[in-house]
C-alpha cells in the first residue's frame, strides 16, 4: 500500500549522518570565531539573518509556499522586543520570549488569511499584508516611526551573562541560532516534516491519502513565522535597534536572495547563502548603491551557473562521485 512519504526523498542514514558531521564542524567554526580575529558583529548579523533564512526555507523549501512577506515577523518581534526592553525594563529573556510570541500571533492571524492559497497568490497575499503592517507601524507611536526604537538596552540574560560584553553576546546569538537550527532541523526529519515534503511535490495526493493539507501548511507558517521572529528578537541586542528597514518588502526580497543562492530546500544552504549576502553588504559597502547591482549579478550567476544554489551543487556533485 502506498504511503505519504512515497513522493518525498527519505533522508537515509548515511545522509543523516553526514549532515550531523557537518553540523558540528560548523558549530566548532563558530565557537571559535571570536579566537580568528574575525568581526564579531558581522558574524553576529549573519547568524540571526541565517537562522531568518532558515526558517523562510522550512517555508519555501519544504513546504513549497513562497512568502514575499517573510519580513513583517522579522520586524514585529524586533519591534515587540525592543520596547518590552526599553520601555518596560524586562529581562533580555523575557524580551526574546515576547517577540517570539508577538511573531507568533501575527503568524496565526496572516495564517488564516493567506494558507487557503496557492502559489502566486499566497504569494501576493503575504506581501499585502506584510505592506499592510509596514503602514502600520509607520503610524504608531510604539514604534517611532522613521526614527525607530533607538538606544535598546541589552541588559543581563537571566541576571548573569551582560550582554553588553561582545564576546558573551556572541556566545548567546550563537546559543539561540544553534538551538534554532537544530529545531528546524529535527522538524524536517520527522513524520510531520515528510508529510510537508509529499504536499510539497503532490498535495492532491496528500488530500486523497486523507490529510488536511491546509492544517500541516498552517502549522509549517506559524512555526517559519515564530522561528523568523526570534531571529528579529535577536537581531536586536545586536543591532540595538529596531527600525522599518526589517518590515520593508526589501527585507522579505533579501532573505529569498539568500535561501536561493545558499541551496533552495537544503539544511545548511540558508545559513551560506546569509553569510555570503552580509559579507556583500559588509564588504561592499564602499560601493554605495552599487551593491545591490552587484548582488543582482551574483543571483544571476547563480541562478545561470549553480541552479541548486551553492550547497546544493556541492552536493549533488558528491552525490555523483559517490
Amino acid at each position: 500500500m502506498s504511503t505519504i512519504t512515497d513522493n518525498a526523498v527519505p533522508a537515509t542514514g548515511r545522509t543523516t549522518s553526514d549532515e550531523m558531521i557537518a553540523f558540528v564542524i560548523m558549530a566548532v567554526l563558530l565557537v571559535s570565531v571570536p579566537l580568528t580575529g574575525l568581526y564579531p558583529y558581522f558574524v553576529m548579523q549573519a547568524l540571526c539573518f541565517a537562522l531568518f533564512a532558515c526558517a523562510f526555507n522550512l517555508l519555501i523549501g519544504y513546504s513549497g509556499l513562497l512568502s514575499f512577506g517573510h519580513a513583517m515577523f522579522l520586524g514585529t518581534a524586533g519591534y515587540v522586543t525592543g520596547h518590552a526592553l526599553k520601555v518596560w525594563g524586562v529581562s533580555p529573556e523575557i524580551g526574546i520570549v515576547l517577540g517570539v510570541i508577538g511573531a507568533c500571533a501575527l503568524s496565526v492571524v496572516t495564517g488564516l488569511i493567506a494558507i487557503r492559497r496557492q502559489g502566486i497568490y499566497f504569494a501576493m497575499i503575504t506581501l499585502a499584508l506584510s505592506q499592510l503592517l509596514f503602514f502600520i507601524y509607520l503610524q504608531t507611536p510604539f514604534t517611532h516611526g522613521e526614527d525607530g526604537i533607538q538606544g535598546i538596552p541589552q541588559g543581563k540574560m537571566f541576571g548573569i551573562f551582560d550582554l553588553s560584553n561582545t564576546t558573551t553576546l556572541y556566545y548567546a546569538v550563537l546559543a539561540v541560532f544553534l538551538l534554532g537550527f537544530l529545531l528546524i532541523y529535527r522538524t524536517i526529519n520527522s513524520p510531520f516534516g515528510e508529510v510537508l515534503k509529499a504536499i510539497r511535490e503532490n498535495e492532491q495526493r496528500a488530500i486523497s491519502l486523507g490529510y488536511k493539507t491546509d492544517q500541516y501548511k498552517f502549522l509549517a507558517f506559524v512555526l517559519s513565522g515564530s522561528l523568523a521572529g526570534l531571529a528579529g528578537a535577536m537581531k536586536v541586542f545586536v543591532a540595538q535597534n529596531a527600525s522599518l528597514t526589517d518590515v520593508h518588502w526589501t527585507m522579505s526580497g533579501e532573505v529569498v536572495l539568500m535561501t536561493l543562492v545558499g541551496g533552495l530546500g537544503t539544511v545548511f544552504g540558508p545559513v551560506v547563502g546569509a553569510f555570503i549576502i552580509v559579507a556583500m553588504q559588509s564588504y561592499l559597502a564602499g560601493f554605495g548603491q552599487w551593491v545591490t547591482v552587484i548582488q543582482g549579478v551574483v543571483f544571476v550567476a547563480c541562478v545561470l551557473l549553480f541552479r541548486r544554489g551553492v550547497v546544493g551543487e556541492i552536493a549533488h556533485l558528491l552525490r555523483m562521485r559517490l
